[in-house]
């Protein structure tokens, strides 16, 4: 079975596809960093749009998702985002944890697993 990566760094591969499987990287906002969760989340989800459809599938095929938040206590800022962006009766698998990321502009991070 082949293997197709996507945005290939000496480091990771933001996106992967085996098979009928895609895997993406963890995802952070790039212009919106340091603003609030809220625009993270917004900014993120794009990204991730972006990258499912590269893949060639969408967010209704979303297995999958983990979201790592600096702050639980804005669970309920990022889930506003996120209730409005997913596929409604096609939600995935998720979790969500309080995590420290990479650098301090980041609050949200968010890695998806989607079929094709």
């Amino acid at each position: 079975m082949s293997i197709q990566r996507f945005e290939i760094g000496p480091r990771m591969s933001q996106v992967v596809v085996h098979g009928n499987t895609v895997y993406l990287a963890g995802v952070v906002a790039q212009k919106t960093a340091g603003e609030s969760v809220t625009k993270q989340t917004e900014e993120i989800l794009s990204i991730i749009d972006g990258h499912l459809a590269k893949a060639g599938t969408d967010k209704s095929k979303l297995l999958s998702a983990t979201i790592y938040l600096t702050d639980i206590k804005t669970f309920g800022e990022m889930n506003a985002v996120w209730d409005g962006w997913v596929s409604t009766g096609n939600t995935p698998a998720r979790a969500t944890v309080e995590a420290g990321l990479a650098a301090p502009q980041y609050t949200v991070e968010i890695m998806v697993i989607a079929a094709k």
